[in-house]
């Protein structure tokens, strides 16, 4: 289920002090439940590569689709290039000194590379041609010791054509790719006791 981006900025996420200049793009509630020390596994089971070899035959589809599509334009291509409008070419170099190392030894899928994590928070960031982009994972306390995963993407596009390709695949990760994704977790996370 979506979750208002109004909503998902009104917590006290620590992204939002590291990436003031990124827009979220999309926040969703993730059918996973908890205890506060819960965390950790859903930070290992979103950022196991399983989850993307146990995708839908049409999830999967539309990944080999893009990675095809980046291989021939070089899309993928942007190891180095600075942070739109900025120098940086991490937002590691962003961090308070209380998140720097914190994901030390933490492996996120093929992806992502980790920037940091917290007890209720997580954030790993990608580049590439078309955007610098954020996957922020979050533990929601509900109440009564009772948390909620919530998962956000954070997107600062490369110029025109990275805000036309965000606009274009709007609908495909809307309609297809999350939902597929937020299944996928519900089962990972079910079968591995969480």
């Amino acid at each position: 289920m979506r979750v208002p981006n109004a909503v998902h900025e009104s917590r006290p996420w620590r992204i939002g002090e590291i990436a003031p200049d990124f827009t979220l793009e999309d926040a969703w509630a993730l059918p996973v439940y908890g205890g506060v020390e819960d965390f950790p596994l859903l930070v290992e089971i979103v950022g196991s590569d399983d989850l993307t070899r146990s995708a839908s035959p049409v999830t999967r589809f539309l990944f080999e689709v893009r990675w095809l599509l980046g291989r021939w334009f070089g899309w993928d291509d942007a190891a180095g290039r600075p942070i739109p409008e900025r120098e940086e070419t991490s937002l590691a170099s962003r961090l308070p000194a209380d998140l720097r190392g914190t994901t030390a030894g933490l492996v996120f899928g093929s992806l992502f590379s980790p920037l940091y994590r917290t007890g209720t928070e997580f954030a790993g960031e990608i580049s590439n041609q078309t955007v610098h982009g954020v996957l922020q994972l979050g533990w929601v306390d509900r109440g009564q010791g009772r948390y909620q995963g919530e998962l956000a993407v954070y997107v600062k596009p490369r110029g025109r054509f990275g805000r036309q390709y965000m606009a274009f695949i709007t609908p495909f990760r809307r309609w297809l790719v999350y939902p597929a994704m937020l299944r996928q977790i519900e089962r990972a996370w079910a079968d591995s006791g969480g």
